[in-house]
């Protein structure tokens, strides 16, 4: 904790220093206001003539029976931990001990099902459907969740109170239960109205900005539009709501880049911002309280972006960190403007640092050329710089292997963001930069595009990353791309640079793929897509499996769950310019690749 302390204070400017100093103040007024039982502040509960002028927002789909029943009988979105290891770790974050043997707590976690968007899952359903069905029962048990969660959980009392951002999150669920459970009494109104009240004015008191800003920024100013547009009949309410406005504005034009990709780098975060801003502007304009217009083209770019990469059914790679975050509810989502799907070819993203290539076969291949992170701490980037992903026929062949958990287990973080665990190269052992932290690196590389044009074959595209400068004897690190062909690409890895050094190139399959070898030729076959690694010239492709005594060789297919895996590696030493690995890549029948390795020489 002192080391992620001293690493935000060398960060921080003086107007930065100075609203920290205020931030803690408000924070310690707040806190004794709730010791002297002064909160709500005798403001009056939400008038229902301004709730009945408020607009749900549209879900997409609206909750299942299968799911709804799910929640009934006792489910909750958790991150793949049990229940029982959640209460320990709940008890001991709140400092009642009691850790019982359960592991080191992952406060992200914890966090997940007091985000109490299993109840918005209930109130989805209710939203949609006539009277009659279970619906009463669930609306009961809707209304019994949320009070007994703030039974459960008094202001400003126990570990949901540490974040903004995650009561920025409750407070959207407040209002859904204000406008959908009628079986609420009106003191029990007036509670979940008092609890709007309390989040919002907790939110505003501890807004993620300057150095923090990113995607904690986002959700903090919706639940500020949310708890303005309630309380909107008083002057704190409608300043609650101008906040939230303009910081979602400033917010979109930095998180959204020029071509739509993330500033956080992170495709998931990036889907989650995105929803965010279309389940604010959707309850916005629905309520007739701000026109998102100038928003909406911004959020269109990025819907252009993220849909180059998914696979057929909104499938992302695993680029940089994710936490299976939503914006509304797991299965759950706000309305999204629909746009078409890509068509084959070379798609460049300059501002976010990405090629995805598209051809027959389904085939998708994403090349990473972009910066580590978010500045100026790089939160949640991975260092994969000149990293590869590729699926065919929306099955994930070549993987990005994911994120697994945020805390308590520092040498399994380490792993699933360091430049190991990803389809590149390391130098002599090394990350491409320096992990100061679970989220904080140093040291951060740049990337730039040397060459995008097309090819005789196909498309080319060549870059190179400096993160090997800080080195004794530093290192530049240059991958070339060819698709050389309808069925086939080339990739090309050079270095330049002073010393020998060690390399060891890495390609991480999927878990569920099957390898095998014939010749110099490796075959990966997964869900009736095959495809074949072969390397050209010099060296030889060893199949290594992940193992409990070693971290490589391992995929996370969602937050808190991790699998062994599988990956091709080739290793060799020696002086840079006398060094260079030569892949071919194809979906196809392994062809003839004399041309392959002449084109792989000349690049």
């Amino acid at each position: 904790m002192l080391k992620f302390l001293m690493l935000r204070l060398k960060h921080a400017s003086l107007p930065e220093l100075c609203y920290r100093a205020r931030q803690r103040a408000r924070g310690a007024g707040i806190r004794r206001m709730v010791a002297r039982r002064l909160l709500p502040l005798g403001i009056a509960p939400v008038s229902p003539e301004v709730l009945l002028g408020l607009a749900l927002p549209v879900f997409r789909p609206e909750g299942s029976p299968a799911e709804v029943q799910g929640i009934l009988s006792g489910e909750r979105f958790t991150l793949n931990t049990d229940r029982y290891t959640l209460r320990q770790w709940e008890a001991e974050l709140s400092g009642r001990g009691g850790a019982g043997g359960a592991g080191t707590p992952d406060i992200r976690a914890v966090w997940e099902p007091a985000r109490l968007q299993h109840v918005t899952l209930l109130l989805a359903y209710l939203s949609g459907r006539e009277e009659g069905e279970n619906l009463p029962a669930v609306r009961e048990f809707a209304r019994q969740e949320l009070l007994g969660w703030l039974d459960a959980n008094p202001f400003l009392q126990g570990p949901h109170y540490r974040s903004a951002m995650e009561c920025a999150l409750r407070i959207p669920v407040f209002f859904y239960a204000m406008k959908l459970l009628d079986n609420l009494s009106p003191a029990e109104s007036t509670r979940v109205g008092e609890a709007a009240y309390a989040h919002a004015l907790w939110v505003e008191a501890n807004l993620s900005l300057h150095s923090s800003r990113g995607n904690h920024t986002v959700c903090e100013a919706a639940g500020l539009v949310f708890g303005g547009a309630m309380f909107r009949d008083a002057e704190r309410g409608r300043h609650w709501l101008a906040r939230g406005i303009a910081l979602l504005g400033e917010e979109l034009v930095r998180q959204v880049l020029d071509d739509g990709g993330a500033l956080e780098q992170s495709l998931s975060y990036h889907r989650f911002v995105l929803d965010l801003y279309w389940l604010t502007a959707d309850f916005l304009e629905g309520s007739g309280l701000h026109d998102c217009g100038r928003w909406r083209s911004r959020l269109r770019k990025g819907e252009a972006f993220l849909g180059a990469f998914s696979s057929p059914g909104g499938r992302l790679p695993a680029l940089g960190d994710s936490d299976d975050g939503h914006a509304v509810a797991p299965g759950l989502a706000p309305a999204r403007e629909a746009l078409p799907l890509p068509k084959s070819g070379c798609r460049a993203f300059p501002a976010a640092g990405y090629t995805v290539f598209a051809a027959a076969g389904g085939m998708r291949l994403t090349f990473d050329h972009g910066p580590l992170g978010m500045p100026p701490l790089n939160n949640h980037g991975h260092a994969d710089a000149l990293s590869l992903t590729l699926s065919l026929a929306g099955n994930d062949l070549l993987v990005d292997p994911g994120t697994y958990r945020y805390n308590g287990e520092p040498s399994w973080r380490s792993y699933f963001k360091g430049t190991a665990a990803h389809n590149t190269v390391t130098i002599d052992g090394l990350d491409q930069a320096v992990q100061e932290t679970g989220f904080i690196w140093s040291n951060p590389y740049g990337c730039r595009v040397l060459r995008r044009e097309e090819a005789p074959h196909g498309y080319l595209v060549e870059a190179e990353h400096d993160g090997y400068r800080r080195l004794t004897d530093p290192v530049l690190h240059r991958r070339a791309v060819v698709l050389a062909a309808r069925d086939a690409l080339v990739v090309r890895d050079s270095f330049t640079g002073a010393g020998e050094h060690h390399f060891d190139l890495h390609f991480h399959l999927h878990p569920e793929a099957a390898v095998t070898r014939d010749g110099e030729c490796w075959h990966v076959q997964r869900g009736g897509s095959r495809i074949w690694l072969r390397l050209l010239g010099e060296g030889d492709l060893e199949l290594l499996h992940g193992g409990e005594s070693s971290p490589l060789g391992w995929y996370s297919p969602a937050y808190g769950s991790k699998v062994p895996s599988k990956l091709l590696r080739c290793r060799k030493s020696g002086a840079c310019r006398s060094t260079s690995f030569g892949t071919a890549i194809g979906w196809g029948d392994a062809p003839d690749i004399s041309w392959m390795e002449a084109l792989g020489g000349a690049l």
